[in-house]
């Protein structure tokens, strides 16, 4: 309390009111191989069509790495995924160059001053999703439009030709709209010396192979032609000086950009239009009406979900200064650039995986709490292991190899190729073993596939946090049923289910009338203890991950009384409220001075003792039926 020299009245605040903090349990966190998205980067993904969105869709190469991170997002909404960056990935780039930008991070530090020298455009992401994209940039009005540019020399004209002559051809490009003088519009398809074959052009902007017929109305030899860009019905109007410049004195700065699915890989239909950005500018310091920022390679990097801008067109000189007193270049030709040699690269190993989860190593900064294999070795659940034991607030979940139990067509051969894969993975109650791989539909190609059941799993934890809490047992018949399981690739029999008990190994079994079934909640643990099971252990690291998180308040506290039972105020009613919700039958904490010495008060210690007596889950059930004989009372057989 601060010392007051002459009398007055000081008003000091104490605040008393701190509880325990809600933490979460149900974060999944995954890490595999996808055909798009940024690389070495922890992406928040709340749905399937957002994961579609950010790392495309399945094909043969990746669907467990695919369908084990959808799996889970059909149970919960909160999803932490990394795309493994594997051995030849790249992005796709004008010049076909093999390099990678692992992601906008990297882009900002490496390429955004377009040094990189691979042409003026890549895909935003590495893969050969990127192949499909084309850019198209009409720098000037006079790329946007000519009128009178040239005129026809053909005499012999008449409806349905698809062929004109024109005095000069120079300076028209393929795709290029035209027009002959009459109320139709036509796309050159090709240009042979000054003979320029069309077809009609249909709205909005459509050219098939239907629409091969030519002139709709006659037009006479020596008539003007009308060239455009072939985009120039997305805009407005044509490229000319922004209000920016205009205020500063530049002159010719605006650009338009359009990016295209050339080859109808990402959309299914070539020519499709992916973006438009209207009226960038050439200008480094142009704003918008608005104030944001309009310079043409921020409004990509900020806006597109395609491409990076990597470089200057050649022939803009000043593009990229300040727009004061600047006449940019008036470039008349129309840029179309196409992108190739994206690469979506080999196959991942064990050690390119491990270095993507160990983005999610670090418990104090990424906040996740499952931790799903996908397809898994030995080596790959060993590293997701020490993972999980170092953080001390997740769990792993993970399934056999896959060549253990697909393809297999006899149980007990199953059933030996399961428990000697597990045998080789050590004790550990941060792990969680299940039975196999379900057969599923992929929407996405028509087919059915095997997929490893551990993003099931995973969401089976998270959906049960959403319906009950994290110390409730996922498994079973009110908690426990799998989605989307046509089948499974090993269903275990009672026998074999016993057997992969005692080996550490959760089945998963399919029961007429009841669906498919996790039906086990045993941790990896091999040792007897309370923390063999996936409640008690859930449990415990919801308990320590929120009584940490209040604890990091008594630092630099002193070590008195005051502070140990203000402590004690705040963990008991926390640990009350779960005693209420069926997560313990009992606890004491003990923080006083029996456990907080002198000794330990002079080593700037503190130091609290909380014992917890863990509820447990029911495995087995006994039912004992008696007959009796009609003259015999219960109470004398009861008893």
């Amino acid at each position: 309390m601060a010392f007051q020299v002459s009398p007055g009245v000081l008003v000091q605040e104490k605040d008393l009111t701190r509880v325990i903090p809600a933490v979460s349990t149900s974060i999944g966190a995954f890490a595999g191989r996808f055909h798009k998205g940024p690389l070495d980067e922890i992406v928040t993904i709340s749905s399937e069509q957002e994961l579609v969105t950010k790392f495309g869709k399945p094909d043969n190469n990746n669907f467990e790495d695919f369908y084990s991170a959808a799996n889970f997002l059909q149970y919960s909404n909160a999803l932490r995924v990394v795309r493994v960056q594997n051995t030849s990935v790249a992005n796709a780039t004008e010049s076909g160059s093999s390099f990678v930008i692992k992601n906008t991070g990297d882009y900002q530090d490496n390429y955004a001053d377009g040094s990189a020298s691979v042409g003026l455009w890549a895909a935003r992401t590495a893969g050969a999703w990127g192949n499909n994209l084309k850019v198209s940039v009409c720098p000037s009005a006079t790329a946007y439009e000519e009128t009178g540019k040239t005129t026809i020399n053909d005499s012999s004209i008449a409806v349905g030709n698809t062929v004109i002559t024109l005095t000069s051809a120079s300076g028209f490009q393929v795709g290029d709209i035209i027009n002959f003088g009459d109320n139709f519009e036509y796309k050159i398809i090709s240009i042979s010396s000054n003979d320029v074959t069309f077809i009609r052009k249909n709205e909005p902007d459509y050219f098939g192979a239907s629409d091969s017929s030519g002139l709709e109305a006659v037009v006479s030899n020596g008539a003007n032609v009308r060239r455009r860009w072939r985009y120039y019905d997305l805009f407005d109007r044509a490229p000319g000086t922004s209000p920016y410049a205009q205020s500063v004195s530049g002159v010719n700065d605006e650009l338009h950009i359009v990016v295209i699915d050339e080859d109808g890989g990402i959309t299914g239909t070539k020519g499709e239009v992916l973006e438009t950005f209207a009226a960038a500018s050439k200008a480094s310091d142009a704003k918008t009406p608005q104030g944001d920022t309009n310079y043409y390679p921020d409004v990509v990097y900020n806006k597109s979900n395609n491409v990076y801008w990597m470089d200057h067109n050649s022939s803009g000189t000043n593009w990229g200064s300040a727009a004061a007193g600047i006449t940019f270049t008036d470039v008349t030709a129309v840029s179309d650039v196409s992108l190739v040699n994206g690469s979506d690269g080999s196959a991942q190993t064990d050690g390119q995986k491990k270095t993507a989860f160990e983005k999610f190593a670090d418990g104090e900064t990424v906040d996740v709490s499952l931790l799903i294999a996908g397809s898994c070795t030995a080596t790959h659940i060993d590293n997701l292991k020490t993972i999980a034991e170092n953080r001390k607030d997740c769990v792993v979940f993970a399934s056999p190899e896959r060549s253990d139990v697909v393809a297999v067509n006899d149980s007990n051969t199953q059933t030996t190729n399961v428990i000697d894969f597990y045998n080789a993975i050590g004790s550990s109650s941060y792990v969680v073993f299940d039975s196999g791989y379900k057969y599923q539909y992929d929407r996405y190609a028509d087919v059915y596939r095997y997929v490893p059941l551990n993003g099931d799993v995973a969401g089976l934890c998270a959906r049960t946090d959403l319906i009950a809490d994290s110390w409730f047992s996922p498994a079973g018949l009110n908690r426990g049923i799998v989605r989307g399981a046509v089948k499974l690739a090993y269903n275990p029999t009672k026998t074999q289910r016993d057997d992969l008990y005692r080996a550490r190994v959760n089945p998963v079994s399919t029961f007429p009338g009841s669906g498919t079934v996790l039906f086990g909640d045993k941790t990896a643990l091999s040792a007897p203890s309370a923390f063999d099971r996936i409640n008690v252990r859930r449990l415990f690291i919801t308990l320590e991950k929120a009584i940490s998180t209040a604890s990091k308040f008594q630092l630099f506290e002193f070590n008195d009384e005051f502070t140990r039972a203000n402590f004690r105020n705040i963990v008991e009613p926390f640990l009350r409220e779960v005693q209420g919700r069926r997560g313990i039958t009992d606890f004491l904490v003990v923080c006083d001075e029996t456990n907080n010495t002198g000794d330990v008060i002079d080593r700037n210690e503190f130091i609290a003792e909380i014992f917890i007596k863990p509820a447990r889950s029911i495995n087995f059930i006994t039912l004992q039926f008696v007959a009796t004989r009609t003259g015999v009372s219960f109470d004398e057989v009861a008893g």
